[in-house]
């Protein structure tokens, strides 16, 4: 392979799982890994959307993929879902841990108990238990990098968000201690997004988004191929010495008090 080529495709020979990869961000990042040479997987809870992306990302990358229906909230889903991607793609060299939920809670009181443990399970058991699993492989494997998508929500709290936030800020936590638990062989990063135009985003109304984006000094909200990079690079050898690293995508909103 010539140097132009493998700086083109720096992830080719690169097996990936990407959680909550069928829409929004996760999309986002799952093509853009497979563009970079990587095989991916394309994980979310619903078959059908997973198949329907996985052959779309096939189709225009030339990559492998493989439709992954998970619940990363259920605990002992996350070994068979593991030997499912080794079993079709080859030995786990990457894991973007993207899926979450961020519901909102008309005050904290009124917030259940049922919303509070299923906002933890998919936003940090989830994730605890795949970076467990997943980095023991890559380390058996010899190498490995694990990307979570975290918030700036993590260090920027809202009441409403607030139950979302601190999972998010435990992310935060656990991305450093796996980055210890694995180390040197496994890199653990995260990725805090700020405001960004998906699909989530179209549901947002006009006064919302003006306020939003006043806050922010780039003046606008983020395009996903904006935070993409930053995962591909993180996901590639380029970033060998970055390890337990907190980095916020943000249009500058952490620069602002």
């Amino acid at each position: 392979m010539s140097a132009a080529v493998a700086s083109a495709r720096p992830l080719t020979g690169k097996v990936a799982l990407v959680t909550g990869a069928t829409r929004g961000l996760g999309r986002a990042i799952a093509q853009g890994l497979a563009e970079a040479g990587a095989c991916v997987a394309v994980s979310s809870r619903k078959a059908e959307a997973c198949e329907a992306v996985a052959r779309e990302i096939a189709d225009t990358t030339g990559s492998r993929t493989l439709a992954l229906p998970l619940h990363v909230g259920q605990w002992e889903g996350i070994d068979p879902a593991v030997d499912a991607v080794e079993q079709e793609l080859g030995p786990l060299g990457v894991v973007v841990n993207n899926a979450g939920i961020a519901p909102l809670s008309p005050s904290l009181l009124e917030q259940s108990e049922a919303l509070f443990d299923k906002t933890l399970e998919v936003n940090l058991k989830g994730p605890f238990r795949l970076m467990a699993v997943a980095g023991a492989r890559m380390a058996a494997h010899g190498s490995g990098s694990i990307i979570n998508i975290s918030s700036i929500g993590a260090v920027r709290p809202s009441a409403a968000e607030a139950t979302y936030s601190a999972a998010k800020a435990g992310l935060n936590a656990l991305t450093q201690a796996f980055a210890q638990e694995y180390a040197p062989v496994v890199r653990v990063n995260c990725v805090m997004p700020g405001a960004f135009a998906t699909d989530m985003a179209e549901s947002w109304d006009e006064e919302f988004v003006g306020k939003v984006v006043d806050g922010l000094p780039a003046g606008r909200l983020g395009r996903p191929e904006e935070l993409v990079g930053l995962v591909v690079h993180l996901a590639s050898d380029a970033s060998s010495y970055t390890t337990g690293a907190l980095i916020p995508v943000d249009g500058g909103r952490l620069a602002v008090y």
